[in-house]
């Protein structure tokens, strides 16, 4: 079971994620979306396509662009469609 946890609350929570370079793409469904707030943020990968972010809320405590998935992922990437990684601070347990 892997889970994404910031500041002591637990963001999302499941069996099955994808992995790819070293981050864990946890299922849409598995994520607290009450703690995700659209961003203006993207970003571009070669192969996985634009990146969209949100940013976290807890308790208060924002972190900024802190979560990432790819609306329209290339077809190298289509198994991470509908799912979502985290980064800045957020702690992965696998």
């Amino acid at each position: 079971m892997a889970k994404a946890i910031w500041n002591g609350v637990v963001i999302a929570e499941s069996p099955k994620t994808v992995l790819i370079e070293g981050n864990h793409y946890f299922p849409r469904e598995s994520v607290n979306m009450e703690y995700l707030h659209n961003s203006s943020s993207h970003t571009i990968c070669p192969w996985k396509g634009q990146a969209s972010y949100y940013s976290i809320e807890v308790n208060g405590q924002v972190n900024k662009d802190a979560a990432w998935y790819y609306p329209q992922p290339k077809p190298a990437a289509r198994e991470i469609t509908d799912h979502i990684a985290f980064w800045r601070g957020v702690k992965i347990e696998a």
